[in-house]
């Protein structure tokens, strides 16, 4: 039989909609609910802070699918349908009997899944005629993707970039000033939620959640703004269902369908993508796939965290989710998987594994480097630190299948690619990276501070 490694689909069967999985699930999300009132969300309490189209996405339990605006389309035109591919060269390395499949979000202009979102994002934005647009960043890949977007549709943004990622990634921070974005970095002066962070603690070097503060804050007193996030919510979930649609029809392409669905997890996005379409089959179908999630052992939020009602920014200027969290103050660890370091997960994602339709494992970044220099040795890209979590997953399930003797399909997704991401690759080389484990008695603490609404 021809070994063929790539799968590529016409134009034409790019997806026309989004899946949204809510309506398909048995036991819904707990409602998100105002910070205020401590009452379920309404779609007219997001309007403030959200274009109108994205707050009624958001909180959108009836529709299956959802349409993809042609305009929108059409940007996904440039680099869609992206590649499934068959990973041979790491199956050789690893002698196993598994076929690994990927699906390679890196050929996208600005290198990673990310842009699935941001131009939808920007489209609703500028349809509702606004003019600025905020938002946050942790590794940059979202700030990337977000700035070729609101360039795209005429937008002016400003990015809050986790302070310690501005450092650590500076070509990151190029590419968004390139396409015309300003970048900040957070904590900052520039807003009273930066300001009181860093009187807490000068030497702060961040977190998402610092970074959602200061990007709301901005939005919500800046005329004809809005705010926008790259991951977590269930929009945002509901755009990168692209990921998973197109696979779909890839696998089919390849004669197989995966047994394991593996994506890197920060706070959802890049997982939800390629997971749900998928995971649709096991509840209407009866199909047996498992999900794995992959976080940082740095940030395990689905592995060690609690279910509670939680603020997804750290001055607490959010609606309160029900999710798996570390709590919002929590302060992760330096590591170099930025797009990892979010203390909750999503209402979808965490409804999920409550209910045992999904897993989550913890990867060390030593292991996460490991796995993701052998997939440049052996498939040739480089991959994103964030990304390298899922090559460490999917390389466990594929010795697992060799120590079994049993063939096993895994499709894992490569949200994007390493180039921007050297300087931690040399730091790796170099051996100047290490583990990190979060002390238990540092999730009781932040954790026991939570209203217990739950």
């Amino acid at each position: 039989m021809e070994k063929i490694k790539r799968f590529i689909l016409n134009e034409k069967d790019i997806p026309t909609r989004w899946y949204n999985i809510v309506p398909d699930m048995k036991n819904k999300p707990l409602p998100m609910l105002h910070p205020g009132t401590r009452q379920p969300l309404k779609p007219q309490d997001l309007y403030p802070v959200f274009a109108e189209a994205l707050a009624e996405q958001e909180l959108n339990t009836t529709d299956t699918w959802i349409d993809i605006p042609d305009e929108v389309r059409e940007q996904y035109k440039v680099y869609r349908s992206t590649p499934l591919v068959r990973a041979y060269g790491l199956e050789k390395a690893l002698d196993t009997p598994a076929h690994i499949y990927f699906k390679n979000e890196s050929v996208s202009p600005v290198g990673s899944h990310k842009l699935n979102s941001a131009l939808a994002q920007a489209y609703y934005c500028k349809k509702q005629g606004l003019e600025n647009i905020t938002t946050e960043t942790g590794a940059g890949q979202w700030g990337t993707a977000l700035s070729y977007a609101a360039k795209a549709f005429g937008l002016n943004l400003i990015v809050y970039m986790v302070k310690i990622s501005f450092e650590q990634k500076p070509y990151r921070r190029s590419l968004m000033e390139t396409w015309g974005a300003k970048v900040i970095p957070s904590p900052s002066v520039t807003t009273k939620a930066g300001q009181k962070i860093i009187a807490a603690n000068p030497t702060y070097k961040g977190s998402l959640g610092t970074a959602i503060s200061e990007a709301i804050e901005v939005a919500t007193q800046t005329p004809n703004c809005r705010y926008t996030l790259g991951s977590v919510l269930s929009h945002v979930s509901l755009h990168q269902t692209v990921i998973g649609l197109e696979a779909e029809k890839q696998m089919e392409m390849a004669g197989e369908y995966p047994d394991v669905v593996i994506g890197c997890f920060g706070g959802g996005s890049n997982f939800s993508g390629i997971s749900f379409p998928f995971l649709r089959r096991n509840i209407l179908e009866g199909k047996t796939t498992r999900f794995v999630t992959a976080e940082p052992a740095s940030c395990p939020k689905l592995t060690r965290g609690v279910f509670q009602y939680d603020f997804g920014d750290e001055a607490g200027y959010t609606p309160l989710i029900p999710m798996f969290t570390l709590g919002h103050e929590f302060s992760p660890a330096h590591i170099h998987a930025g797009g990892l370091r979010y203390h909750g997960a999503g209402t979808i994602i965490s409804q999920l594994l409550r209910d045992g339709l999904i897993e989550a494992v913890d990867i060390q970044q030593l292991d996460s480097f490991k796995a993701g220099i052998l997939f440049a040795q052996t498939e040739g890209i480089i991959p994103a630190p964030e990304s390298a979590h899922a090559i460490a997953a999917a390389v466990t399930e594929a010795l697992k299948a060799k120590e079994e003797g049993k063939a096993k399909t895994i499709l894992f997704n490569l949200s994007g690619h390493g180039l921007i991401d050297m300087t931690a690759y040399d730091q790796y080389l170099s051996g100047k990276l290490s583990n990190y484990s979060l002390p238990d008695e540092e999730i009781a603490n932040n954790t026991a501070k939570l209203e217990k609404i739950i």
